[in-house]
Parts: structure tokens; sequence; C-alpha cells
């Protein structure tokens, strides 16, 4: 069984720590070797802005990080293959993990949709439209004050990413933005690492309503493991099935997915401490009475399904 997860942060810590990603490390939640032994065939990769290049240097922040990545592409010799056209989704497998990248907050793109055409050029597939705060594009979840819609550069963004073939992320999104997003984009959506606001209140989680609708769009949520997500208690492995259970009664079975968020969130889930931990997730699910083909798309299918319908042509 092949695992698409979502999100995570490690490029900006493996290059902040100065940690090699091909050799498996005591710090940290991913490297090439726990990829493997969690069966990730397909893993997310953000290009996560700090607050501090914000909203200026976050280009070449992004770009930087970037360069990074390409450095450790030609470390692996062509052992790591970047997704890019729907081609690259096929022959996945856990041996050799593919990556897809992301940039995490429209601060990127200081205000021009020529940029946005660009990091496509350079790779990037994904785009989260905020992270918490304000920007060009939006509201991020913490203004709270706020009233939240999409600006008018963050439609055009919206509708230009539907174009190039690239996948938005509405993560981080305020609520208003978020049906926005939904209401003007005419493929499939994400909300790749959040969890669910009917088991665990949270800003960064969603409604009922917002599942349901992103079921209606044949989007997809990605459970986050961030125990702040998902409750209050002592959070283990469990709390994230809970939450699995709980997104696909809303939104349906073919819209739900993983978004570990690892090495971006200081705690994890017990049971869940790092991504080689990830097959425990299948074997709870097919213990609690789930269909294999079921495992099977919350594990990666679904992200392949979407990825399919929205990445590009050669």
């Amino acid at each position: 069984m092949i695992i698409v997860d979502g999100h995570c942060d490690t490029l900006l810590e493996l290059y902040k720590n100065n940690r090699s990603f091909w050799t498996q490390n005591q710090e940290g939640h991913l490297d090439w070797p726990r990829l493997q032994k969690g069966l990730v065939g397909l893993q997310f990769m953000a290009v996560y802005i700090e607050s501090r290049y914000k909203p200026y240097g976050a280009l070449c922040r992004a770009l930087e990080i970037l360069d990074y990545y390409h450095s450790i592409v030609r470390e692996g010799k062509g052992k790591l293959i970047t997704v890019l056209y729907k081609k690259d989704l096929q022959g996945l497998h856990y041996s050799s993990p593919r990556v897809l990248l992301s940039i995490e907050g429209g601060e990127v793109l200081e205000g021009k949709l020529s940029t946005l055409r660009i990091l496509f050029q350079l790779g990037f597939r994904s785009l989260t439209l905020t992270w918490n705060q304000r920007n060009q594009l939006g509201d991020g979840v913490g203004e709270a004050k706020a009233r939240g819609d999409l600006t008018t550069f963050g439609r055009e963004v919206v509708q230009e990413m539907n174009k190039l073939g690239m996948l938005i992320d509405l993560s981080h999104l305020s609520e208003a933005g978020f049906w926005d997003a939904l209401s003007l984009s005419a493929q499939p959506v994400a909300v790749t690492h959040s969890c669910c606001s009917a088991l665990h209140q949270h800003p960064r989680n969603l409604t009922d309503a917002q599942l349901q609708a992103l079921g209606q769009q044949k989007g997809i949520i990605g459970i986050n493991f961030y125990p702040d997500f998902l409750g209050k208690q002592e959070i283990t492995l469990d709390h994230v099935v809970q939450h699995l259970e709980h997104a696909v009664l809303i939104a349906g079975i073919n819209q739900v997915g993983l978004g570990s968020d690892f090495d971006g969130i200081e705690k994890v889930p017990y049971g869940l401490e790092d991504g080689a931990k990830l097959p425990g997730l299948i074997e709870k699910l097919l213990q609690r009475g789930w269909k294999e083909e079921e495992v099977q798309k919350i594990m990666g299918g679904n992200y392949l399904r979407v990825l399919e319908k929205i990445l590009p042509e050669e």
C-alpha cells in the first residue's frame, strides 16, 4: 500500500539544522530512510516562509530553499524524482519516494501573477494561499477580526493556478476566504493539513459545512497530526483515526487523506512519532473494520486522484 503525505516542513528543518536527508536522523520526523520505512510513495514538501521574511524577502527565501532542495537531488544521483506532470504519478513505490514541491504562503508572489508562473516553471505544483496572517491574497485564520475574503489578487491567483495545473491549498485560510476560493476554483482544491472542528474547536480546523462542501467539490482534506488540532488530552494515533473517520463521514471516503505536518510541529501523537510509524495507521484502520480498498484511498489514493485531475500533461 502506497502512502501519500500532503504536507511536511522537512526541507526548511533540514536546511536550518544542517541535517542530511539521505541518512536517518535522531532529530526531526522525516528523511529518506524514514520515508521508506513509512511506505511513503509521495511526499509533499512545503517551502515554509518564516515570518521574518514577510512581506519583503519571501521570494528570495523560497528560492534559497529551492536551491537547497536541488542540492539534495544532486546528492541522490537520480534517486529522488520531483513530481511535475501526470506521468510522474505512475510507478510510485516506497522504495523510491517521490516529492511534490509546494510553497506555504502567498507572500512569495509579491503581488504578481508572473511570479506564480515562474515558480510553476521552477517545479512548484502547489501553493498554500496564506499562512495565519493577512497577505496580498487574503486573510489567514489568525485575522479573527477581519472580514476574511480573498482579495482581487487572491481571486486572480486561484484562477491562474487552475490554468497552470497547480493544487490550491486552503490550509490556514480564513473561513470566508475558503468559501471564496471554493466558489471560484474550477478544479478540486485541497486543505492539506487540518482537522475537524466538530471533534476539537480550533481556528485551523474545518467545520462540518466546510467538509461537506469540500466533498461536493471533489477536493481533499489531509488530517494533521498536530496534537493541538486533535484534542485536549494526551493525544495518540487513535485521535488521528477519529478525525479521519469523522472527515470521511461528512466529506466522503474519496475526499480524505493525510497531512502530517511533520517537521513543522513540536509535538506529535503517541504512536506517530515520526514518518517511520505511518504504517501503524493502516493497521489501526483495518483493525477497526475498514475495507482494504477504503484504507488505500485514505493512505494515498485520494491524493493521487486529485493530482491526476489537476497536474498538467508534460
